[in-house]
């Protein structure tokens, strides 16, 4: 029986992965113009760590993560300049409004760092519905790890079994089957996501209705 629901933040809540995606793809471009889009899709839904290994390996200069990292931040602004309440899905918020209502236990489990997840929750005004919220950096292991997923049903006091995770990426799919939780994957066919572990596929969020 299902107790809680679990939603991954980015490409599930907020839209934002192509946002993201291509701002670091300008960004390897001008280092190296051969760097393609799909080079770098290996990078939505992983951490800081991940993330950038992946840019460094697209990228290939000689530079490490980390320098490309810091130099990515002094380059962009994108996480300041994003409008996170333009990107949010607007029916996310009837959603998780009707599942707090009927006594399911919420959470967001997110590779996002937490000042940056808990401003895009804030900014769309629904922070206060949730539980739990848990997010990458407080990990050494990101997903597809199951860490964060087993981490959060703690945090909650519901068993994995008795946990529903909406997710969009590969990654985090992965981490959720591998965690034993119900996983409903939304339906995102820009960056070649494999979603042959979940459980239901659902083209819009209040899908997850009929599998609850």
């Amino acid at each position: 029986m299902t107790e809680a629901v679990i939603f991954d933040m980015d490409g599930v809540l907020v839209d934002s992965e192509p946002v993201y995606l291509q701002a670091m793809l300008r960004f390897a471009q001008k280092k190296n113009p051969q760097v393609k889009e799909e080079d770098i899709h290996g990078t939505v839904g992983r951490t800081a760590k991940d993330t950038w290994s992946i840019m460094e390996k697209a990228i290939h200069n000689g530079q490490s993560w980390q320098e490309l990292r810091k130099e990515y931040h002094q380059w962009t602004g994108v996480y300041d300049s994003t409008d996170y309440r333009a990107i949010f899905r607007p029916e996310a918020r009837n959603l998780i409004q009707k599942l707090k209502e009927k006594g399911y236990k919420l959470a967001v489990a997110s590779s996002t760092h937490r000042q940056l997840v808990l401003h895009v929750l804030f900014q769309n005004q629904i922070l206060s519905y949730f539980d739990v919220v848990v997010t990458g950096d407080m990990f050494t292991r990101s997903k597809p790890d199951p860490e964060i997923y087993h981490y959060t049903a703690n945090a909650l006091g519901v068993s994995e079994e008795n946990c529903f995770v909406v997710e969009d990426s590969t990654p985090g799919i992965t981490a959720a089957h591998r965690a034993g939780m119900k996983v409903a994957a939304l339906i995102d066919d820009r960056f070649g996501f494999d979603r042959s572990l979940a459980d239901y596929q659902v083209e819009k969020l209040e899908d997850i209705w009929e599998y609850l």
